[in-house]
């Protein structure tokens, strides 16, 4: 049984014991506290069009983004009416949640091992998704690929967009860090 109190993640043991120090190197920072970290990981699933037909696809999304993320996901609303897609103001969209401290190094970890091994013909994340302030944005076509989820139960299939939101100053920074977490990029 694992004791929560002495427990530390195995991707933040890592950043501390070997990723600060090659990034120091690596870009000769004078301080440790330019090296740049992991801040927060968003996760999101829209249910769009299914949602405006059937108010429970949005509910159905909160719940398999709450078993993925280890943590209690929000229902997100629309912020006004849309007549031409049948768009009524808070009427219920998708679902998201922002991880933080250990659930975040923990989430990040079984993307990177066990999610996209799991998903069909992958060659790898895009290089090319930072925003220019060293953050990175990727999507997934299927929300099934986690362990989490049970396939047998799964009425429908979501996509879902999972922002990574670093320290860094630039996307080299931010790419150098990730691929120290062992992100699979294919460019």
């Amino acid at each position: 049984m694992l004791d929560a109190a002495t427990y530390t993640p195995r991707l933040k043991a890592q950043f501390a014991e070997t990723i600060k120090a090659a990034l120091k190197e690596e870009f000769g920072y004078k301080n440790d506290m330019q090296i740049p970290r992991l801040d927060k990981i968003v996760l999101n699933i829209g249910c769009g069009a299914e949602a405006v037909k059937d108010s429970k696809k949005a509910k159905s999304a909160q719940e398999d983004l709450t078993a993925i993320a280890g943590q209690r996901a929000v229902v997100t609303k629309a912020k006004k009416s849309i007549a031409g897609f049948r768009v009524r103001e808070d009427m219920p969209l998708g679902a998201k949640v922002t991880l933080r401290g250990d659930r975040m190094y923990e989430f990040l970890d079984r993307l990177i091992t066990v999610a996209m091994p799991r998903i069909r013909d992958f060659r790898g994340v895009p290089g090319k998704s930072f925003d220019g302030r060293g953050n990175y944005a990727m999507g997934l076509k299927e929300h099934i690929v986690f362990p989490e989820i049970d396939f047998d139960k799964v009425d429908e299939t979501w996509g879902m967009d999972i922002i990574i939101a670093t320290t860094a100053k630039t996307d080299a920074e931010a790419k150098a860090l990730l691929k120290h977490f062992n992100m699979p990029f294919n460019s």
